[in-house]
């Protein structure tokens, strides 16, 4: 397992093996603004008196590396060590305050349970809604329609309201929506959890098919069970730094040293 020196990856330069990186991150920080609640008297106050705002929190310090077409990574860490942040500048629902992130190629998201979904659409209705987001033409979305229903097994629910749905019927058609948009990055943060048995195994068996296709994959997730059998590269973040970067395996048992607790 190799620490992370800090340093950053050059993004136009190319990789040992050859391989061009669809994601790269270079000494990337992202701050958050801290709110305590019912704060306009004190902020006022702060104003008139000098006292300022307050401190932000940094969800990312000088986060840097890179992964090439085909790699698999998992990002583990304790909650709140920026994992999801590092997803949302991947997906570009934020920028980063320092550093660049380059991204190469479309990327397939799934950040959260139903993001994207308007719930008093149809499940149809916000197939074709998040299919546009995605890039697809109306004539490509409608190809792809009938496999992304039948992978969903929603065919007698597609026309009822999103609000109408169970959390499990929500994610199939958000992670068949995922999968069928051919994705050259895939992300998922949490969500295989959800779900029966025989849909989460589906679920696997679509995402090592698209990695076999070359297809990159960038999981977060706290099963370790889960990040070996996807991913054989980890990063460890801890108060949103790189602290560990190498081998699953062994990141995992990094982490499990620094956190004290046991991997199953």
């Amino acid at each position: 397992m190799s620490i992370s020196s800090g340093k950053a990856v050059p993004v136009n330069a190319a990789r040992k093996d050859g391989a061009e990186a669809l994601i790269a991150f270079e000494g990337v920080s992202k701050r958050f603004q801290r709110h305590g609640g019912q704060s306009l008297l004190r902020h006022f106050a702060g104003r008139v008196f000098g006292s300022g705002d307050a401190e932000p929190f940094y969800a990312l310090r000088d986060v840097s590396f890179s992964l090439s077409r085909g790699e698999s990574l998992a990002v583990i860490g304790r909650n709140g060590a920026g994992k999801s942040t590092l997803l949302s500048l991947v997906a570009g629902l934020c920028q980063p305050e320092q550093g660049k992130v380059t991204v190469r190629g479309t990327v397939g998201a799934l950040l959260e349970l139903g993001t994207g979904f308007h719930p008093d659409l149809t499940g149809r209705e916000n197939l074709h809604l998040n299919a546009a987001l995605v890039g697809f033409s109306r004539r490509e979305t409608l190809d792809a329609e009938p496999a992304i229903i039948e992978f969903a097994e929603l065919a007698d629910f597609i026309d009822e309201p999103i609000r109408t749905y169970s959390q499990g019927m929500t994610m199939r058609l958000a992670f068949s929506i995922a999968v069928h948009s051919r994705p050259d990055i895939l992300m998922v943060d949490e969500v295989l959890a959800v779900g029966d048995a025989r849909f989460q195994a589906r679920c696997r068996e679509r995402i090592f098919a698209l990695r076999d296709a070359g297809c990159t994959f960038l999981f977060v997730s706290h099963a370790p069970r889960d990040v070996t059998e996807f991913c054989r590269r980890a990063i460890l973040l801890e108060g949103g730094r790189v602290m560990a970067d190498g081998a699953a395996d062994d990141v995992l048992g990094e982490y499990q040293r620094a956190s004290g607790s046991r991997c199953d």
